[in-house]
């Protein structure tokens, strides 16, 4: 090697990044972490931690279920889904003889189990639509957010808007039709529970490989990435396989540390209803926020919510993946009708969200890996919402079905 090269070679930097963003993060994640664990305890700061996880993952991979489902409609290529039901798999090994068992390790355990009935039909198919619109499912909204995105920005303040109307009128909705929550592992045991469970998800996969066939003729195949080693694990792009066995892997650490599953919207609700409270209006007396653990949380400091801190860390977390990879870059000018999806899709995700005991991740992840039949038919109402959000994109200007 000459001099030149050997000085050229030595001036350029190993790996290239957004110096900024990446201090800016690291610096929040070491102080929130000590912060919350002197101000609530050291499970609370693992968790935001866990959550910072979750935000990395997230983002190298861009993993996300809006993207996802779009592909599958528009182009028939289902390797996104595919990794999806893969995830919720592996989770619902560990969860369902976990939830079970009930207290196996000296901290009750919680799956995600609600009510089967008109509320969850009509919520799951207003998030499916308002994701489209939105341009991001819950944990989409909180990786992007934390990547720069100024749009998303938009969609997750109006999220946060639709989640607090959506504890005004859950209530009411409470009342229409509807079956008591229902575990597969408590009404059919764990071997069946697992069983019917893995089946449905292997039947969806299965279905998603047999479209993209017959459209294609074979699977898609990624392509290689840019680099690899160590730069590639701390640069992206990582694998959509690799990324869902890893947040399937955060969301066992969660249930166990935490004692529930991951979830992602009631943080938004909550930190909606203190801003409103703050201002002025009396969310306290409405019927949601009177009821025993939603005033506790309502009068407690946002840092002794589970949820809230992960959400914190997800979005730092992405921000930190983003700055590694070099990619922080928010984005001022929007055009109009885009800004206008993300409040429309932010409002609908965020009333859907709280109608249907969750979103993405807290309904259908969390929810079918719970065992709960509530997350099964939050997938396919979602899914159908989401399909006439693709088709209204167009009119927003954005990518979908065009006439």
């Amino acid at each position: 090697m000459t001099d030149a090269a050997a000085g050229a070679f030595a001036q350029k930097p190993l790996i290239q990044f957004d110096r900024g963003p990446v201090a800016f993060a690291g610096a929040a994640l070491v102080v929130g972490t000590f912060a919350i664990a002197q101000l609530v305890d050291l499970r609370q700061a693992v968790l935001f931690l866990v959550g910072a996880l979750m935000g990395l993952t997230l983002y190298h991979a861009s993993f996300g279920f809006t993207g996802g489902w779009r592909r599958m409609v528009v182009e028939k290529r289902g390797g996104a889904m595919r990794a999806q039901m893969l995830m919720i798999a592996v989770a619902a090994l560990a969860f369902i003889p976990l939830l079970t068992l009930g207290n196996p390790f000296g901290q009750p355990l919680a799956g995600a189990t609600a009510p089967v009935g008109v509320s969850v039909l009509i919520g799951a198919a207003i998030f499916g639509l308002g994701m489209q619109l939105g341009g991001g499912c819950g944990s989409g909204t909180l990786f992007t957010v934390g990547g720069g995105s100024s749009r998303m920005l938009v969609t997750l303040l109006f999220f946060i808007v639709g989640a607090v109307l959506g504890t005004a009128h859950l209530p009411w909705w409470l009342t229409q039709p509807s079956l008591p929550a229902m575990s597969l592992g408590t009404s059919l045991g764990v071997p069946l529970a697992l069983v019917v469970t893995l089946a449905g998800l292997g039947a969806v996969a299965w279905v998603t490989a047999i479209i993209e066939r017959r459209a294609h003729g074979s699977l898609e195949k990624r392509k290689a990435p840019a680099v690899a080693g160590w730069q590639r694990v701390l640069r992206g792009p990582w694998p959509l396989i690799g990324a869902g066995l890893a947040l399937a892997g955060l969301n066992i650490a969660t249930l166990l540390i935490a004692g529930h599953p991951w979830s992602i919207t009631y943080g938004f609700g909550l930190w909606g209803a203190k801003i409103a409270q703050a201002v002025g209006v009396p969310v306290a007396s409405w019927e949601f926020w009177t009821w025993p653990a939603q005033a506790k949380a309502l009068q407690s400091s946002v840092l002794e919510d589970a949820t809230s801190v992960m959400d914190f860390g997800i979005i730092l977390g992405a921000a930190l993946a983003a700055g590694l990879a070099g990619k922080f870059a928010p984005k001022v000018a929007v055009p109009f009708l885009s800004l206008l999806a993300a409040a429309i899709g932010g409002v609908l995700m965020g009333y859907g969200a709280r109608l249907s005991f969750g979103c993405n991740i807290g309904a259908l992840f969390s929810g079918i890996a719970s065992g709960s039949l509530h997350g099964w038919l939050w997938f396919a109402s979602a899914f159908v919402g989401s399909l006439a959000g693709v088709y209204l994109r167009p009119v927003f200007g954005m990518d979908g079905f065009k006439k």
